[in-house]
């Protein structure tokens, strides 16, 4: 099961709909397994078919997860005219397994869907999002 405070949601939602066309990114950290912080990031790729986390962004975000006492939690991104599901790319490229991924459907712009899995060599195991 994937907890989720729903301001975080509502924060990825938002980003996700002010990078329309493109599909939106970011990470999730936490503390002590909780969601504790949203890291929006820029989609290099500015595709809608695809997402990758801006390098010098990232290694940004990894230093300050790091140093607020953090851990990787969650990578997260939009389907921009698909649902909520990883496309042969998304597990292609799922490089940090101990991570849930979670992605926001904008199939249907006014009621967006999350879904959140794990994937581990390409595998997908779905868990329940829970938002608290």
């Amino acid at each position: 099961m994937i907890e989720l405070d729903g301001a975080f949601l509502d924060e990825i939602v938002q980003q996700a709909r002010e990078e329309l066309p493109n599909e939106a990114c970011g990470l999730i950290a936490a503390k002590e397994e909780r969601a504790a912080r949203v890291y929006p990031m820029r989609n290099a790729d500015e595709s809608p078919m695809t997402y990758r986390l801006d390098p010098k962004e990232q290694l940004g975000v990894f230093n300050d997860i790091d140093e607020q006492g953090f851990e990787l939690w969650a990578i997260y991104h939009s389907h921009t005219h698909s649902q909520a599901y990883p496309s042969e790319t998304d597990r292609r490229q799922a490089f940090y397994p101990e991570a849930r991924y979670l992605i926001l459907s904008l199939e249907n712009r006014d009621d967006p869907v999350l879904r959140g899995f794990r994937i581990v060599d390409g595998e997908v195991s779905e868990e329940e999002v829970v938002l608290r």
